[in-house]
């Protein structure tokens, strides 16, 4: 019984600090009618790294040869732009597989808008993701749904950034973390007082 009181105090610990955002998937990707990535790249400053995993569809063709590019951001304004996604140390968008990579550009707040462009020979609908997750500096992991193909030659996404509410101020986010560190510790501390 104290064991798995013990360990019901650690899960909940860990979901207090690990949290993920996860927009509606209920709505569908669109296409972008226009994207002035020159801007992004003349007006971002390059001082915040990403981490961006994309999972590629079992029903995905099996190998592509396409390039493809991503843009993400916040409700700020903040553009990230990768203009090709590489790896030179093995083949990338494999069907059933995730592939990491590093994207810097600007420091962004909560991500509420990405898109993803394909260019190649590929069929007109090959490449199918099936999700695309990105870490940022000082907010939580966005996760973005796609389970769908990719047209050729055309920005594809989502922008939830008109509904994204707005972030936390950083003092009040800190506050937070440590309010909720704290009541962990005074709840572990009471569980070992009684456990001895």
């Amino acid at each position: 019984m104290k064991m798995a009181l013990l360990l019901f105090l650690f899960a909940s610990a860990l979901t207090l600090s690990v949290s993920e955002s996860k927009f509606d998937v209920s709505l569908k990707p669109h296409a972008l009618d226009s994207l002035d990535v020159g801007y992004i790249q003349m007006e971002g400053a390059q001082n915040c790294s990403y981490l961006v995993i994309i999972t590629t569809s079992c029903s995905s063709p099996k190998f592509i040869s396409d390039e493809i590019s991503i843009a993400f951001g916040d409700s700020y304004g903040n553009q990230v732009y990768a203009a090709k996604l590489e790896d030179s140390l093995s083949t990338i968008f494999e069907q059933c597989a995730s592939d990491s990579f590093q994207v810097d550009g600007p420091c962004a707040a909560r991500i509420c808008s990405l898109y993803l462009y394909r260019q190649g020979s590929s069929d007109d609908y090959g490449w199918k993701p099936e999700s695309v997750k990105i870490y940022g500096y000082n907010s939580d992991p966005v996760t973005f749904v796609f389970n769908t193909s990719i047209p050729k030659d055309t920005w594809y996404g989502y922008n939830f950034c008109d509904n994204a509410p707005p972030p936390p101020a950083p003092s009040s986010s800190i506050q937070m973390y440590v309010q909720k560190w704290g009541l962990f510790v005074m709840v572990l501390g009471s569980v070992f007082s009684i456990w001895m």
